[in-house]
């Protein structure tokens, strides 16, 4: 099974990052945050919308359920979901690029 459902959203992005060691929902809004240096601040209706979504498609599982709080995991497609996500957002920054000299023109002006 692979991923195929196209771009992630920044925060299905970020939520992958984040579970590259197994949270529970708290914990993973701190590590959002904390991978993000603050830019990404997860509430929890979000969080759990990409949580439930992210177990959908087959990209994360739950690997321990005590009735209070459950704790997520990336699985192998996650892993190669996020690397592949990566890879694409690298590949986007280098097309980008070729606009830096003409941003700087702009910028002088």
């Amino acid at each position: 099974m692979s991923y195929t459902s196209g771009p992630m959203t920044e925060a299905m992005f970020y939520v992958l990052l984040a579970l590259v060691n197994p949270n529970h929902g708290y914990q993973l809004m701190n590590a959002i945050s904390l991978v993000s240096n603050g830019r990404i601040q997860m509430g929890p209706g979000t969080l759990y919308g990409v949580l439930a979504r992210l177990q959908k498609d087959g990209l994360i599982t739950i690997v321990e359920d005590d009735g209070r709080r459950k704790i997520y995991e990336m699985n192998d497609v996650g892993r190669a979901a996020l690397r592949e996500e990566y890879q694409r957002l690298l590949s986007m920054v280098q097309d980008g690029i070729s606009l830096r000299g003409e941003m700087d023109n702009e910028n002088v002006k």
